[in-house]
């Protein structure tokens, strides 16, 4: 089984480039790589109907994010605070890093 590519990781900032929440700014609170999609903080909510439980006593209707497709979400740069496309480098260590590539700033800290 293959993983599919994603440029994104959990607790980046991006920006939602497509959808109802186009153009909101939020943080991923988790990375689905089999689906290629994102769970964003507060955003793509959706109603869930929930019946009551040991943990939820009285059950009734909760706001849920909703997964997106990474396609439809643009990392944030920390430097230029704009939605940009991201290039990969090795540094001299071996590491791998992710750059902006408006601003050529790190973008992994």
């Amino acid at each position: 089984m293959t993983t599919n590519k994603i440029h994104l990781k959990k607790d980046d900032k991006v920006k939602i480039i497509a959808g109802r929440d186009r153009g909101k700014i939020g943080k991923i609170l988790k990375v689905i790589r089999k689906e290629s999609r994102v769970i964003v903080e507060n955003i793509n909510l959706v109603k869930k109907h929930t019946r009551p439980s040991a943990s939820n006593r009285q059950g009734g209707i909760i706001d849920q994010e909703a997964p997106l497709h990474q396609s439809n979400v643009m990392l944030v740069c920390n430097k230029c605070l704009q939605a940009v496309r991201v290039k990969m480098k090795f540094l001299e260590d071996g590491k791998k890093v992710r750059l902006c590539r408006k601003c050529n700033e790190m973008i992994d800290v």
